[in-house]
């Protein structure tokens, strides 16, 4: 394999729950990398990794940013993704563009929903990992609770790293096993003391190290002969056996601290730079797998900077003052700025603007980047979150990112007609910016419909485009797009006659209306003999006839899944026209439907729920009462998943009850499977409401 980028090269993201510190230990990461003056904090706003607008009003972070520092020698580039699961497709789109992954945890709870999702995600993906266990200074937290957490919730057993020394119950610092040395440290300055491990903490140390040699010993045959033969393992072989284990996932290092008081940072930060691969050494274990776009056949990038030039856009950000900015991890090859590459994914050629690094909000521009590097280019305006942009002589197109499907939607009315237009550019922006948000105009209902990941993700949506675009919108529950058909075969005659001062008009036709197999949508037939209506009038009998079922008799919805047969009538050699036979076949068609008995049919949804076991009940139960069939139930790991058939109407405010039953720990998604009958004793009620207020047939 060819040399990858100069110098050494980490990509790291860092997930959590929400809640976890993980934005904090970013802020401790920069301050004792010497990145920043002084320690930033999430109360006061004052962290640079959250600074858009709504990550400051909600303390929290929304949206995915780089933090890009040097330590030892070695250039690490963090990923700080925000941790919610309503923001999912954030963390998922940032871990395709790393080559291992800091898993943070909270001392004192378990692991939510969203870690699980991040945890199987990194799993497929084959990434490294370093954990971290943050609060290690409040009541309940301990080293003990964390690894009996990812024991029983993650499935995996990691190593600790460090030893806490504690002074009653406060602690002080961290025995680092690896050098044999007490670290302390505090939040007021970046500086490390390294001091000789304390005698009473002598025995529990040289137990932690012998665990850290055992485990590492058992991942490679040579290591082990060693072990047995020697009892023990020199450093420089305790060193490598543990950095080749953590590339192959068999060893996952813990380290433990405090955030906010800035402990435990330093073994953690050497340990980033030192045990975590390369972006080289990763490619090497797992090359990047494309294919060529004219011919679909499959191709791969080994990580050189001697390779043709590919990247995968993994995120892209409007900002106000830079512009358009495509965030790419560079796969192979280099690429200055300014150059004109290939976008395999839009097949169309894209000319790069300026390079920048960042931390945070603060961009630094370079002129150029190699294979293993990340980076962010600016005004590359046809390039979108999942992108491939690569060489035009030698080009490759990788995989899209599998972002979650929304699961919340709501119909959306501009405040005032002068904002319709702010709302649609504004709104279609930010889904360049978030493609986990969806945007649509319903051809049936004629709404505007807004869809996400959860209340959150909507709510942020939409201070975004009053701050960014200055537009204001009402919310609502979206209408359901009920569909109306037949039961029964009916005939009806439609006659339209009418005599004016000249030319009178009319109309005769007989029509027959059958219904049709769920799906199979609308089907014209003649069977009209003798010429009783002459056939360059039968088209307009069609036309008036599918007028007509675009509101049905029941409640005005179009009408689907039926036959209708012209098959006799009579005309007028002066008074028929194409116009008279329209007329005619809309009232029979209408005369039939009202004896056919007419039906209502509502969109059905195949559901997948993922929830913990013990709430399994409760959630089939809640299911039941929504009017849903379970389909099947199958285990996995600490979770089932339930796969039901649920209508629409009983699932627009599925995401919240499904939070309150888990806990936050169930997740679900779901795609439209069909229509299915209204049962009779809502069919009325429906009607009624949509009458009353066409909003509220989405609230029964």
């Amino acid at each position: 394999m060819g040399n990858t980028c100069v110098g050494p090269i980490r990509n790291v993201a860092i997930v959590s729950n929400v809640g976890a510190g993980k934005t904090s230990l970013c802020e401790a990461i920069l301050f004792a990398a010497g990145a920043v003056p002084i320690l930033g904090s999430v109360a006061q706003g004052t962290t640079l990794s959250d600074f858009e607008p709504e990550e400051l009003h909600h303390r929290s972070s929304v949206s995915t940013s780089m933090l890009q520092f040097s330590w030892n020698q070695t250039a690490i580039s963090l990923l700080d993704p925000p941790g919610a699961l309503s923001l999912l497709g954030e963390p998922l789109s940032a871990l395709r563009a790393v080559d291992a992954a800091l898993i943070v945890l909270d001392g004192q709870t378990g692991v939510r929903t969203e870690l699980s999702r991040l945890w199987s995600r990194i799993g497929e993906l084959g990434l490294p990992c370093l954990f971290f266990v943050n609060g290690l200074d409040r009541d309940g937290a301990s080293i003990e609770r964390a690894l009996e957490i990812c024991r029983t919730q993650l499935n995996c057993t990691p190593i600790p790293m460090v030893v806490p020394v504690r002074l009653g119950d406060k602690v002080e610092g961290m025995i680092d096993i690896l050098q044999e040395r007490f670290i302390r440290s505090g939040p007021s300055a970046a500086k490390v003391e390294m001091l000789p491990v304390p005698a009473h903490l002598e025995s529990a140390m040289k137990e932690a190290r012998t665990k850290l040699i055992e485990t590492v010993a058992e991942t490679e045959d040579t290591l082990l002969d060693a072990y047995v033969a020697q009892g023990d393992l020199t450093h420089d072989a305790l060193f490598s056996g543990l950095r080749s284990g953590i590339l192959a996932r068999q060893v996952f290092p813990l380290y433990a601290g405090s955030a906010v008081r800035n402990m435990g940072v330093w073994p953690l930060l050497n340990a980033m730079a030192a045990l975590l691969p390369s972006p080289g050494e990763r490619c090497a274990a797992h090359p990047s797998q494309g294919v060529r776009p004219n011919t679909g056949q499959p191709c791969e990038r080994k990580g050189s900077a001697q390779e043709p030039f590919s990247a995968y856009v993994f995120k892209t950000l409007i900002d106000p003052f830079v512009g358009r900015l495509s965030y790419c991890r560079l796969l192979s090859g280099t690429v200055h700025a300014d150059s004109f590459v290939w976008n395999a994914s839009k097949q169309a050629r894209e000319k790069l603007g300026h390079f920048y690094t960042l931390i945070g909000k603060q961009h630094t521009a370079v002129t150029s980047a190699s294979a293993g590097e990340i980076v962010a280019i600016g005004k590359v305006h046809n390039a979108h979150t999942g992108d491939t942009l690569c060489d035009e002589k030698d080009p490759i197109c990788y995989p899209a990112i599998g972002l979650p499907r929304p699961v919340l939607s709501f119909g959306i009315e501009a405040k005032s007609k002068a904002e319709i237009d702010k709302v649609s550019l504004g709104l279609h922006t930010l889904i360049e910016e978030d493609p986990t948000l969806e945007f649509s105009r319903n051809a049936e209902t004629k709404e505007m419909v807004l869809s996400g990941l959860g209340q959150l993700h909507i709510d942020l949506a939409l201070e975004k485009l009053h701050r960014k675009f200055g537009a204001d919108v009402t919310l609502h529950t979206p209408k359901i797009p009920y569909h109306e058909t037949v039961q029964a075969t009916a005939r009806a005659q439609g006659k339209y006659k009418k005599q004016t001062g000249g030319h009178g008009q009319y109309g005769d036709c007989w029509l027959e209306v059958a219904p049709m197999p769920r799906g199979n949508g609308f089907t014209f037939e003649q069977r009209v003999v003798g010429g009783a209506i002459p056939r360059n009038f039968i088209p307009a009998v069609e036309k008036g006839v599918r007028e007509a079922m675009h509101e049905g008799m029941l409640g005005g919805f179009p009408v689907v899944d039926i036959r209708v047969t012209v098959y006799d009538g009579s005309y007028h050699v002066v008074d028929s026209s194409e116009m008279s036979f329209k007329i005619a076949g809309s009232m029979a068609f209408k005369k039939a439907m009202a004896t056919a008995h007419p039906v209502l049919l509502e969109p059905m949804m195949t559901v997948e729920i993922e929830a913990p076991t013990d709430t399994v009940g409760a959630v089939m139960g809640d299911l039941n009462a929504r009017r849903g069939r379970i389909v099947s139930v199958s285990a996995n790991d600490h979770a089932e998943q339930i796969t039901a058939l649920v209508p629409l109407a009983e699932l627009l405010k599925y995401a919240p009850v499904l939070n309150s039953m888990t806990g936050g720990r169930g997740s679900y998604v779901m795609e439209f499977a069909r229509y299915d009958e209204v049962p009779r004793e809502l069919t009325a009620k429906i009607i009624e409401q949509h009458k009353v207020e066409p909003h509220a047939v989405a609230a029964h």
